[in-house]
């Protein structure tokens, strides 16, 4: 997220928001840390990243849902 921002305010953006489906207080964390000025919407913050990254309790793995290669 954070590069992505990057990428967008290089190209000249300047009122930027986020939209996510979930979220863990890291990864909102690291966002504010490197653009305060960038409003993050989401539905829920779950509680932490587990040792592999993953968001607890979260909603599986999302990704592999989403695209069938589970």
């Amino acid at each position: 997220a954070v590069a992505a921002i990057d990428l967008i305010k290089s190209s000249g953006a300047t009122t930027i928001r986020m939209i996510c489906i979930v979220a863990a207080p890291e990864g909102v964390r690291v966002v504010a840390e490197h653009h305060p000025d960038v409003e993050v919407y989401t539905p829920v913050v779950d509680r932490e990243l587990n040792p592999h990254k993953f968001i607890v309790p979260g909603l599986g793995d999302f990704g592999d849902r989403l695209y069938g290669t589970l």
